[in-house]
């Protein structure tokens, strides 16, 4: 990975991670992006900043227990303060795609949880429409062949997900569903058509859902935020 990439989502990291409050209930992502922030958060924690942290990941969950950063259930909590997570693409206007990293379904969980969600990234992941990167679908098993039929139908090439040549396996148990839309004109349109087919968990077109994005772009990071309502 470019050393300028790098050093790009630190930039972006530990900008984020600076709006971190003592006692707050915090969300962490997955990904190479996210463990940025989460080593930045561990530094404060060890420096007397109080949290506690949901993970949407076990990756994550192990990542942030051996940097000290104490993890609870989700299901222990209402409300989540602040999530910072990575994204695969971005527009301005904070629309996403998600789940390179295998977790979409439970970031989306912990992104619906919470007052902010602060999004990370280096300028490679700036896109002026989504779709160049593939869209990660979460399907059940059982109907993956019927799933694959029904992108087909939306003009959507579907490939299920595979690691070292086995099938990649969620932590929720599920398939992934790598799918090339080509560039996507309406992102909502499209959300709403995978939200009707059954069989599909959750997809990662997260709309609505960015409170801001933090860009490190060189040696500076630029803010997309969501205008005020």
């Amino acid at each position: 990975m470019p050393a300028n990439t790098d050093h790009e989502k630190l930039l972006a990291a530990k900008a984020a991670a600076k709006l971190v409050k003592n006692n707050q209930v915090i969300g962490l992502g997955t990904g190479s992006t996210a463990a940025f922030a989460m080593h930045e958060i561990a530094q404060r924690v060890q420096d007397g900043l109080q949290v506690q942290a949901v993970a949407t990941s076990e990756y994550t969950a192990a990542l942030a227990t051996s940097l000290g950063i104490p993890v609870i259930d989700v299901n222990t909590v209402d409300q989540i303060d602040i999530t910072i997570d990575g994204a695969d693409e971005f527009t301005t206007e904070l629309q996403l795609i998600k789940g390179g990293g295998g977790a979409l379904l439970r970031e989306k969980i912990v992104a619906s949880l919470s007052k902010q969600v602060i999004i990370i990234a280096d300028s490679s992941k700036q896109v002026k429409r989504l779709g160049k990167f593939t869209l990660p679908i979460e399907i059940i098993p059982f109907a993956s062949n019927y799933v694959l039929h029904q992108l087909k139908k939306n003009q959507g090439k579907g490939v299920i997900r595979t690691n070292a040549g086995n099938t990649f396996i969620t932590d929720s148990g599920n398939y992934i569903m790598d799918t090339d839309f080509g560039l996507i004109e309406d992102p909502q349109q499209l959300a709403n058509t995978l939200n009707s087919i059954t069989g599909i968990v959750a997809h990662g077109l997260f709309i609505n859902l960015a409170t801001s994005i933090f860009m490190g772009s060189g040696d500076a990071v630029k803010i997309f935020a969501k205008p005020p309502q």
